[in-house]
């Protein structure tokens, strides 16, 4: 019999879980290995609701479940030493739980590597661990084009658009990844499970604030607040201050059903903890503005549904923001970038770099990347 590998968290145990190792211990012998509590803190930025100790004991009794181990390493790839114990023939994931870096380390020693869709168990509702934690509908936010000229220190040098759309809960996208998961976090606090109603402005300036109150020695910037309340595609347009001077917002059907079809994320990680985006940076008018022309040029394309011309900008905006932000990136992830440029019209990273994921603009699909589901208006009614 073959020997299967799994890797991942699993507080909270349920159903989806169930499923998951249901389906791996169908292709051999299962043997799963558990992050431990301080990766998932360092991971996750908080610790699991139930130790180690106890995840452990849970999977240990399940019947499909051959052996449970703690991963002893930190990191994406906490699980090699568990690796070279367990010498699996198969390693088995999820979509959520692919990576790029983990399909290399996998087939550089030889283990067939297997990517599941996510699927819940016949007749039972689908499930995540998010989920059980609290059922939430605030969203999240993905920035297409402009980022960094919601800084006042950025567009004073020119002024320029940053374009958002709010995204729909569909998956559990990492902390720290440029996905607005830390301003989520405090409208969270605000309003629990679900974002107020009424003016959207208003709403955001409240989560603005609540974020950044008097005091703060780095404001983030309001396109995060922004990017989550007002639903559709939005061009934040800023001169020179930390709220925009205006937004447009575009609801087009069909718009928003094409860009679902071509922008595609690939999984990453987490930023480390020592992380510094802002070292080394080189502001200069001239990168400003090559930054809000590419943004410029994206807001057009989308409303002319124009795929090449759309992934042209996508790739100038990135290139205007690792210009003054030569942090963003390192060499493994212009490597990654590498592996996509004949599969892609355009790319960028999902934030501040250094994690998360990588955006793709793409006219066919991409094989084990997320697809994102933008949150339409009237979508909380």
């Amino acid at each position: 019999m073959k020997k299967v590998m799994v890797t991942g968290c699993f507080d909270l145990l349920h159903s989806g879980h169930v499923a998951f190792l249901r389906e791996a211990a169908a292709l051999g012998e299962l043997h799963v290995c558990i992050g431990s509590d301080e990766n998932v803190f360092q991971l996750k930025g908080r610790y699991p609701v139930n130790p180690q100790t106890e995840r452990r004991f849970m999977l240990e009794n399940l019947a499909c479940v051959a052996s449970v181990r703690v991963n002893q390493g930190f990191g994406v790839l906490d699980f090699t030493a568990e690796l070279d114990e367990v010498q699996p023939d198969i390693f088995f994931v999820n979509e959520d739980g692919h990576t790029p870096a983990k399909e290399t380390l996998l087939h550089s020693r030889g283990i067939e590597y297997v990517v599941s869709r996510r699927a819940p168990a016949a007749n039972l509702p689908s499930r995540s661990t998010t989920a059980l934690r609290l059922e939430c509908t605030i969203p999240y936010r993905i920035d297409l084009a402009g980022g960094w000229l919601d800084q006042p220190w950025v567009s004073k040098h020119y002024p320029g658009p940053v374009l958002t759309a709010s995204i729909e809960p569909t998956h559990e996208f990492n902390d720290r990844s440029g996905m607005a998961t830390s301003t989520r976090k405090k409208a969270i606090e605000l309003w629990r499970t679900a974002l107020p109603g009424g003016d959207p402005a208003r709403t955001a300036k409240i989560l603005f604030s609540f974020e950044n109150p008097p005091g703060t020695d780095e404001v983030a910037g309001s396109q995060d607040a922004i990017g989550i309340v007002f639903p559709g595609l939005n061009k934040l347009n800023y001169t020179g201050h930390y709220w925009p001077e205006s937004i447009e917002s575009w609801h087009d059907e069909d718009t928003l059903r094409w860009l679902e079809e071509h922008i595609y994320l690939v999984t990453l990680g987490p930023r480390g903890a020592g992380y510094q985006v802002l070292a080394d940076t080189r502001i200069t008018p001239a990168g400003a503005e090559a930054l809000a022309r590419a943004a410029e040029d994206a807001w057009a394309a989308l409303h002319n549904l124009d795929l090449h011309s759309l992934g042209n900008a996508v790739r100038r905006s990135f290139e205007a923001q690792i210009a003054m932000f030569p942090n963003m990136v390192d060499a493994e992830i212009m490597d990654l970038i590498g592996q996509y440029r004949d599969q892609a019209l355009g790319w960028k990273l999902s934030g501040a770099g250094g994690g998360g994921y990588l955006v793709l603009v793409a006219d066919k699909p991409v094989e084990r990347a997320i697809q994102i589901k933008i949150r339409r208006k009237g979508w909380e009614d």
